[in-house]
């Protein structure tokens, strides 16, 4: 009888030290599900944070993780064929990535490699953008001041929708010379895009992330007039969407829990650099261990987001390695992260 692939799953909270704001809404911890992969006695870990505007919670996690108990097969190292066969189960992307990511992390472990070794991928990527929460001016201001020592490169989340972007963008600047990205979250009206981006350009803003609402009919004209590149993350998912992206924006923010894991990343990255895309890539609200599966990749890419586990309270696993800006992989087999005790 074969040796079949077996996943368990449980809960976790990651609490914040201080509330994640974007132009949605604020959180004040992420809710995860640590993902557990097993077979002939070894074990990978991944970790899946459920995407609420998905519908996910960490209810369909755990339910997915349970459907797909015994029916991965026997082989851990069939990647693209898992990949595919979790992918048909649509409305499961988290959960998809969390599995996908404990597999590369049992394959690595089984051959005493690290995951970007065994995907071919350079070891250190860009440095990490570190994010500032959308705030008042002077909170804003106030944040940068507290968390920017270390990085190389800040992203400022604006879309308050009070007419305050630009006083946003000029308080932080005050205190930082850093580049900025800044993110919008889809809250800026094309009128808006036109009248602010220019300005911060010359306060040294380096790129736009998601101005106008997903698929909005002015995308094409916004980046024909752009005098930034605008870059693109609610309108872009899974490598379904990247072609459409070419014509509204400049580049593509990519996060495994939003496309499924590794294997769809890799396939986003290669489309994305064949169209001539930027390509950034993004997190979700995850621990060390969910980071560790991103840093994977990272080298393959023009800019990095991975701070979700710098604003952690306590975090439950370490490993990844934060080096000069940059969210470096470890060298141990696998993500090479271990549970803190």
């Amino acid at each position: 009888m074969p040796d079949l692939l077996r996943l368990t799953a449980k809960r976790g909270r990651l609490d914040l030290v201080t509330p994640f704001v974007i132009s949605r809404g604020v959180e004040h911890w992420y809710d995860v599900v640590e993902v557990e992969v097993s077979w002939r006695g070894r074990t990978g870990w991944g970790e899946a944070t459920p995407v609420d505007y998905f519908g996910e919670t960490t209810d369909t996690v755990m339910e997915f993780v349970a459907r797909w108990d015994g029916r991965l097969g026997d082989d851990p190292f069939a990647l693209e064929q898992l990949n595919d066969a979790m992918q048909a189960d649509l409305g499961h992307r988290a959960a998809q990535a969390g599995v996908d990511a404990a597999l590369h992390d049992l394959c690595g472990r089984l051959t005493s490699m690290p995951v970007h070794r065994l995907l071919g991928t350079p070891r250190s990527g860009p440095p990490t953008v570190r994010t500032i929460s959308l705030a008042s001016p002077d909170d804003m201001a106030e944040e940068t001041q507290r968390v920017a020592a270390g990085h190389r490169l800040l992203k400022l989340k604006l879309g308050g929708q009070d007419g305050a972007d630009l006083d946003r963008v000029r308080a932080v600047r005050q205190h930082s010379e850093l580049p900025f990205v800044v993110d919008v979250n889809e809250f800026w009206t094309y009128d808006e895009a036109l009248e602010l981006i220019p300005q911060l350009a010359e306060l040294g803003v380096t790129h736009v992330e998601q101005p106008l609402p997903a698929r909005d009919e002015a995308g094409p004209k916004l980046k024909a007039r752009s005098s930034l590149p605008i870059l693109v993350d609610e309108d872009c998912h899974t490598l379904a969407d990247v072609a459409a992206c070419v014509e509204r924006a400049h580049g593509i923010n990519i996060k495994l829990a939003k496309c499924g894991g590794l294997r769809e990343a890799l396939r986003m990255i290669h489309a994305a650099r064949a169209l001539g895309l930027i390509v950034m890539l993004g997190c979700m609200g995850e621990s060390s261990l969910g980071i560790a599966a991103h840093t994977a990749v990272a080298g393959l890419c023009d800019l990095v987001d991975l701070d979700g586990n710098l604003g952690l309270v306590s975090d439950p696993w370490a490993g990844v390695d934060f080096v000069d800006g940059i969210q470096v992989p470890s060298l141990d087999p696998g993500l090479g992260v271990r549970r803190c005790a």
